[in-house]
């Protein structure tokens, strides 16, 4: 299978016309992977913890339940959570651990790419909201710092 110009645009329309985010196709030889990226997802880099809460209708609830715990650190892509650098070494993190602004909280993982976590802000862990190897969405609350 060859994958020329002619046949990407084809996907492409495809991947519109469905609104699908994603195709992915491989063979013995290429393999190729068409994404549509989201409106939100360029600010979500350098504002990952301002569009948390702009993501459901009930902003309001959930502002009031990140009072409660904290800061929220979010996610910020779809992947897989990872809370330690290998599967037998130690958590980056704990609850009730004091951590520094720029500290590396977790992993995220996409796309075979290992993207470490880095805390926005400084202060003490006091919940982890996903399990070791969960996948996460983008935005999604990792845990809350106080």
């Amino acid at each position: 299978m060859k994958f020329d110009i002619e046949y990407i645009e084809k996907l492409a329309k495809v991947l519109a016309d469905n609104s699908l985010t994603e195709i992915s196709l491989e063979d013995s030889e290429q393999a190729i992977t068409l994404r549509k990226e989201t409106i939100v997802a360029p600010a979500a880099v350098s504002a990952a913890s301002v569009a948390a809460p702009v993501q459901t209708p009930a902003a309001a609830p959930a502002k009031e339940a990140e009072v409660k715990k904290g800061t929220p650190i979010t996610s910020p892509m779809v992947g897989t959570f990872y809370k330690s650098p290998s599967p037998d070494a130690a958590p980056f993190v704990e609850v009730g651990q004091t951590i520094s602004k720029g500290d590396v909280v977790c992993i995220v993982e996409a796309m075979k790419l290992m993207n470490e976590i880095e805390a926005e802000v400084s202060g003490k862990i006091t919940e982890i909201c996903v399990s070791d190897g969960q996948p996460v969405e983008f935005g999604q609350v990792l845990m809350y710092v106080e």
